[in-house]
Order: C-alpha cells, then sequence, then structure tokens
C-alpha cells in the first residue's frame, strides 16, 4: 500500500514494531543507513514477533542512494517543525511515508528542499514528539483511512471466548 521509510534508526525495537505494523498492513519497509543497531539484533526480531516473513524490507545505504533510486516517488517527510497536520495530505497508494531518527529526526536540508510535502502529527507544545513506531502507526492508518484501508479486512477470523 505505503512505503515505510526509516532514514538511520536508531532503536532496534522501534524498527521491530513498525515492521510489524508494515506486515499487517501490507507496506513496504525501507530501512537507510546508517542504523544504530545491527539487523541481526534479537530486540529489533523479538519486536517484530513472527511477522518478518510477511514484511518486504529494503536496505539503502544512504538518505543521498535512496532519493537517487526513487526520483518521481511521491513522499511525505514527517517532522514536529512542519506546519501542516498529517491529516491535512492526501495519501494514494505507493505513497512514501519518510521519518528521521529518534533523536534528531529528518534532515534539515532534506526538509527545507520540500517544504510543501512536510507534515507533522500535532500534540502540545511541551512534548518534544512522539514515538517513531507510533507515529508511524499513525500516519499508515490515516493513509489507510483515506484510502478505504486497501482491501484490508475489517476484522479477522471471528473467535468466542470461552469463560469458564
Amino acid at each position: 500500500m505505503f512505503h515505510v521509510v526509516l532514514v538511520e534508526p536508531e532503536i532496534p525495537q522501534n524498527t521491530g514494531n513498525i515492521a510489524r505494523t508494515c506486515a499487517a498492513t501490507d507496506c513496504t519497509l525501507h530501512l537507510v543507513r546508517p542504523l544504530g543497531f545491527e539487523l541481526s539484533d534479537k530486540y529489533m526480531r523479538r519486536a517484530g514477533l513472527d511477522y518478518w516473513p510477511l514484511v518486504d524490507v529494503c536496505i539503502h545505504e544512504s538518505l543521498t542512494a535512496f532519493l537517487e533510486e526513487f526520483p518521481a516517488a511521491r513522499m511525505f517527510f514527517f517532522t514536529t517543525k512542519a506546519r501542516r497536520s498529517y491529516a491535512q495530505a492526501q495519501y494514494v497508494a505507493g505513497d512514501f511515508l519518510v521519518f528521521g531518527r529518534e533523536t534528531r529526526g529528518l534532515p534539515e536540508e532534506l526538509l527545507k528542499a520540500h517544504p510543501e510535502r512536510c507534515v507533522r502529527i500535532p500534540m502540545r507544545p511541551e512534548a518534544r514528539s512522539l514515538n517513531l513506531s507510533n507515529s508511524v502507526a499513525v500516519a499508515v492508518y490515516e493513509g489507510l483511512r483515506q484510502n478505504a484501508f486497501g482491501g484490508l479486512s475489517a476484522c479477522g477470523e471471528l473467535h468466542r471466548l470461552k469463560w469458564e
């Protein structure tokens, strides 16, 4: 449905959670090096549970290499520095939702080069930012909502609890 791009992610558990979100929503996950952990990191693997076979993961050697590989792609850059809310953007299948590293966000020069594509998730002024995996989930589900959930099932198989 969408492409979720993590530029230089630092926390393996966030990346594992995001991989699980991508698996559940049929999004491709792009990881842009340098990463703050090894791809074999046990915390990342554990956070992704058994969803790893369901997610397509693409590794890019640098932000420059990633941008050169997708020059015509529609990208939205998520940042606390944007004026426009993520909910005001119109998402279509195939869009790239780009997120920066946990401690610093996206590079300032990238944001300045594409101000019309920068969006933010509203929050109170005293808060620095949301957790990266939460931000990705908010963005992906807004895009899915705008696109009738892209054919995803509204609910899985019904299971009834047996109370004893």
